[in-house]
């Protein structure tokens, strides 16, 4: 079994935490998680936090978290490269023998970065620097917690940290007789600077050996990730430039940044826009009684269903079959995303009573299977999850028997707003996490890899049954799609859909190929095989094609 290391980038704390907790309560993988985290103070059961924290960590800029692992209090903070590794460990192995792993694999990195003195202290976790000689420094705090043979939390290496949050502002892992040191500090008046990338690479080498016999399947996300990467809405900064359309539709005027992103990336060439597409990719589309009576109704009561704003090439498919997805909190997004149509002009205020519409046109229609889907709203305090759990409500209470499935944003990651939505308790939560990790900033810059992964891991930890969705076609690889299930399996993830991109305009993301549909199959066989319920995978798949069908594969209708 390969090690399946991701290099994570920024990532929050208490994100990446959920994230590691997913992956030790349902994956059998073997997963290596390496990232940056903002400034955060933690703290195992045992620390005594009156004796080793010298600050109110707010003036400083940091968060305080308690966790369940070994150690005292710790810090974690941008040019430190965290590694948690989740991995499973023979049952004749003990914590102390893990800790001897990981000991191993940061040791013989330094070793090859050229900080050949590096060790370990007796009675000391971590790794230090001349941990024999008259000045022993750390420069590696390890901290991990091991249950049932599997592991979790992991290391701290200092690259390029900001050492006065551990000199000053706490008493790192309670050792207050011992100094602490980084790369970058003993590197210095060498001429010789070690970038947080290399020490990444040669790191991955090194866990693979302990942790994959010597095998490593590796993703990375965007190594650059400028705040200017982030749609003008997610800045702070307001709609900025767009192009309209007859309709006065904006679409982000951004065609050289994207390409930039995609350069960077490593794609460089794609489908002319005009390009003909495959007949795979040519539907049929019939609109029978129940479609167009359908159709009466979502007018009637004001609503835009995702289904007919996207130009869903299902619609006759679904709506036919008791299935709709009605998009609230209006047609305007917080985000622009190099994909996706949707106007991202100024937001309206969310509709009061939007959620009583909803109901009203689900109960005339008498539809089995609903699915609430919305725009980003980064302008709202919880992103808008307590509107969509309004929505939930009202349908409940005018069609009991309808079964309710939400497609959501990621809320910035916040887990106040996200438990919003948890406790309305829809049938099927589902967050998309669109590409693969190397293409995440050139597909969807305001949002993130890990932070996907952390939504759906906190959805799953909450009881929910989750899904997401992949649109290929943009420049992923096939074995970058298999990491992606595999990751999304390790966490629980009960449905998957995989679907052709389709560019909407000439100024969204280029079609890199048009994917064959053998392709679709042998990714729905690999996806199931990972442990993923129902995998719904063909050119023409939508994050609510079949829908009710995949609910009907992984969960019961409920019984209320």
């Amino acid at each position: 079994m390969p090690l399946r290391a991701r290099w994570l980038g920024t990532v929050a704390y208490r994100e990446a935490l959920a994230l590691q907790q997913a992956l030790f309560a349902h994956g059998g993988e073997q997963h290596l998680l390496l990232l940056e985290h903002p400034h955060v103070f933690t703290y195992g059961p045992r620390t005594d936090l009156s004796a080793n924290l010298r600050c109110e960590p707010a003036d400083v800029g940091a968060e305080l978290v308690a966790v369940k692992r070994g150690g005292d209090v710790t810090y974690h903070g941008p040019g430190q490269l965290v590694g948690y590794p989740i991995v499973s460990v023979a049952n004749s192995l003990g914590a102390s023998d893990h800790v001897r792993a990981v000991q191993q694999v940061v040791v013989h990195t330094l070793h090859e970065l050229g900080l050949t003195s590096a060790g370990c202290l007796p009675d000391y976790p971590g790794v230090w620097i001349d941990p024999d000689g008259p000045n022993p420094r750390k420069i590696c705090a390890i901290g991990v917690r091991l249950s049932r043979g599997r592991t979790m939390h992991g290391f701290a290496l200092n690259v390029t940290t900001d050492l006065t949050y551990m000199r000053e502002h706490i008493v790192p892992c309670g050792i207050a007789d011992k100094p602490v040191t980084s790369l970058a500090e003993e590197l210095a008046g060498t001429g010789r600077e070690v970038s947080m990338r290399e020490v990444v690479d040669v790191l991955v080498r090194h866990a693979a050996e302990v942790w994959g016999a010597g095998a490593v399947e590796r993703q990375d996300v965007a190594w650059r990730h400028r705040p200017d990467d982030l749609s003008a809405f997610s800045r702070g900064e307001g709609p900025g430039a767009a192009v309209r359309t007859a309709a006065d539709h904006g679409v982000a005027a951004e065609p050289v940044r994207l390409m930039q992103r995609l350069g960077q990336a490593g794609v460089t060439d794609g489908l002319a826009i005009a390009s003909r597409k495959p007949d795979w990719l040519r539907p049929k589309v019939v609109h029978g009684p129940e479609v167009l009576a359908l159709k009466k109704t979502v007018r009637e009561f004001g609503l835009v269903t995702v289904c007919e704003e996207a130009g869903c090439p299902n619609l006759s498919d679904c709506w036919s079959d008791g299935t709709a997805t009605f998009m609230v909190l209006g047609e305007r997004c917080t985000r622009a995303c190099g994909f996706c149509l949707v106007d991202t002009r100024k937001p309206l205020e969310p509709e009061t009573d939007e959620p009583a519409r909803v109901a009203g046109a689900v109960a005339r229609t008498g539809l089995d299977h609903v699915v609430l889907t919305m725009v980003a709203r980064d302008d709202l305090a919880d992103g808008g999850m307590a509107h969509v759990a309004a929505c939930i409500a009202a349908i409940r209470e005018a069609r009991p028997q309808a079964r309710v499935e939400t497609l959501v944003s990621d809320a910035k990651g916040d887990a106040a707003s996200l438990e919003v939505l948890f406790a309305a308790r829809p049938d099927v939560m589902n967050h998309n996490i669109e590409t693969v990790a190397r293409l995440q900033r050139a597909v969807r810059p305001s949002a993130g890899y890990a932070r996907s992964l952390g939504v759906l891991a906190r959805a799953k930890h909450a009881g929910l049954t989750t899904k997401s969705g992949l649109v290929v076609g943009m420049g992923e690889t096939p074995d970058e799609i298999e990491g992606c299930l595999a990751d999304l399996a390790s966490i629980g993830v009960d449905i998957v859909t995989i679907g052709q991109y389709l560019r909407p305009t000439s100024h969204h993301l280029p079609v890199a190929r048009w994917v064959h549909p053998d392709e679709f199959v042998a990714w729905k066989a690999t996806g199931e095989a990972f442990g993923i319920g129902h995998v719904e995978a063909s050119p023409l798949t939508r994050s609510s094609y079949h829908a009710r069908q995949a609910a009907d594969q992984v969960t019961p209708v409920a019984v209320r």
